[in-house]
């Protein structure tokens, strides 16, 4: 006999971890519609010209690909099987699951151009997928909770995803730090260097900083075709720990006429600016100009939030994309949005402890009896009580009144109401308090004007 697995880097949830996930779930989904999003889902399937291209090479990599239906191999050649593997998968795949949710929102704005008012602001919560090494904190299939702005190119827009975030985290009790740099400013640090055909190799190099340490990204950089002097002009920049004011002080003055870099640093000065008035503290808004974020559709503000008391890597990513839609037919269409990383934010909940007491069952009350009459009963209290939005459930079997008190605390129900013969005859139930230990003989407006308390 097969022993049950789950596939590797994926998980099973419980109704403990449901309630949690929807706990978080829910306040996140509060905020995005507070903030006048509104929603959409698209499909796990996507073609693979609709994916490929879009995250860089390594995003390609992890690509989950689907096997065409059907005699599939008939098409497969020698020859495609010698030309390596992107030969051979394109003839036995055309589909694979989304890698995540921007993409495919890019998709669906092109194609409902005409049914959307832009700029159109938009949340998705829906699984993603990626074929990456399962770790702490990394899994193949997880969660994306994602709000988008596309249609303007305001930096209003940047500013609102700061307070949606902040407002997120502030209701979650999570101390967050919200990293934001702009990939302006990164094109501007190469400009000056002169090595503008680098930007690729110098933007993948520098994402992997808190990963590798200095000295590997330099040993990378040097390898990609910088020189020892140039890489040392990086190092003094991106290892610099100063205030937000110093740092753009310091980038101010390294730029010193390259457009890109000041036009970066000018929208890095406004959106800190703005952010000052939603509300909320600017403290943790740290700009960070060593930040690259892999994702090759990003061409402005970059964002990236990470726990305050927990080291866990990042659980909020997210930036401007200017160019993204005009892959598929809608050019001029600039996009910003922000991810926020449900697994994660999970994971240093739970370590840190931040959950309050949430109510696992779906019900408030269960009903249990001693016999048909009482069944009877029991079944027209459970419906009454539904009737005014109280969730309620019948034992199911005549037993001893032990086992349906044992299976409500398991299920961690907060009052069992016992209907015996003496009940009965008044109409009322024996409601007892499965936390004090309390009981009340209440009729059903009672017990109606309890669980809604």
């Amino acid at each position: 006999m097969q022993k049950p697995a789950n596939a590797r880097g994926t998980r099973d949830f419980g109704p403990t971890e449901m309630a949690k996930r929807n706990y978080v779930f829910d306040i996140i989904k509060t905020h995005f519609q507070g903030f006048g999003f509104q929603t959409i889902e698209t499909p796990a399937i996507e073609n693979l010209s609709t994916l490929t291209g879009k995250y860089g090479e390594e995003g390609d990599q992890l690509l989950f690909k689907i096997v065409n239906s059907g005699d599939y191999l008939s098409k497969v050649s020698a020859s495609d099987i010698e030309a390596g593997s992107k030969s051979f998968t394109s003839k036995i795949s055309e589909k694979g699951l989304r890698y995540d949710l921007t993409v495919p929102f890019a998709r669906f704005v092109a194609m409902n151009r005409n049914d959307l008012a832009f700029p159109f602001r938009r949340y998705q919560i829906q699984p993603v997928w990626r074929a990456d090494r399962p770790q702490r904190g990394r899994y193949r299939e997880f969660y994306q909770c994602d709000a988008d702005i596309i249609g303007s190119d305001s930096l209003v827009n940047e500013a609102e995803l700061i307070a949606l975030f902040q407002s997120i985290f502030h209701s979650l009790k999570l101390r967050v730090n919200l990293f934001i740099n702009s990939r302006k400013i990164l094109a501007g640090i190469v400009d000056s260097l002169g090595e503008s055909a680098r930007f690729v190799s110098f933007a993948v190099a520098l994402d992997k900083l808190d990963k590798i340490g200095w000295e590997n990204v330099a040993k990378e950089l040097i390898q990609n075709g910088f020189t020892e002097e140039k890489t040392e002009a990086i190092k003094d920049l991106v290892l610099f720990d100063g205030s937000n004011e110093e740092k753009i002080a310091k980038l101010t003055t390294f730029f010193d006429t390259n457009a890109t870099g000041l036009q970066g640093l000018s929208e890095i000065k406004e959106v800190l600016s703005l952010s000052e008035t939603n509300g909320f503290t600017a403290e943790n808004l740290v700009f960070d100009y060593k930040l690259a974020r892999g994702l090759s559709y990003y061409t402005g503000l970059i964002y990236e939030g990470k726990a305050v008391d927990l080291p866990f890597g990042s659980i909020v990513g997210g930036g401007r994309y200017d160019d993204l839609t005009s892959s598929f037919g809608l050019p001029n269409m600039s996009g910003v949005g922000i991810s926020f990383g449900i697994e994660r934010i999970l994971d240093v909940m739970e370590e840190l402890n931040l959950f309050p007491e949430i109510a696992t069952s779906a019900s408030a009350i269960l009903f249990t009896y001693f016999d048909e009459e009482g069944r009877k009963a029991s079944l027209g209290m459970a419906n009454e009580l539904r009737k005014a939005g109280i969730p309620a459930e019948v034992y199911p079997d005549i037993a001893k009144i032990k086992k349906s008190f044992e299976f409500a605390d398991k299920k961690k129900i907060a009052y069992v109401a016992v209907i015996g013969e003496s009940e009965l005859k008044e109409g009322k139930a024996n409601v007892k308090n499965m936390k004090n230990g309390e009981q009340n003989l209440l009729s059903i407006s009672e017990m109606t004007a309890l669980l809604k308390a």
